[in-house]
């Protein structure tokens, strides 16, 4: 699951895809606005085929809050 997060993260992101780790910060670490982040919402509501909630976007913060995110409901 790391390689498709990775993958969809790198798209709106210059740093390396190595950097894109469980610990990075969506903002902080990896340099994603606001508007970024919503952005990369729908490309995993698209890509798993899932809805995710305003107030559990509002919690993903890190990678790994997008990974047990996802690996709760897909």
């Amino acid at each position: 699951m790391i390689e498709k997060v990775r993958e969809i993260l790198k798209q709106y992101t210059e740093v390396d895809k190595d950097c894109i780790t469980e610990e990075a910060n969506l903002q902080n670490d990896l340099g994603l606005n606001s508007l970024d982040v919503i952005n990369i919402i729908v490309d995993f509501e698209d890509a798993y085929n899932i809805s995710i909630p305003d107030e559990e976007v509002r919690n993903m913060l890190t990678v790994k809050d997008i990974m047990n995110y996802l690996s709760t409901h897909i």
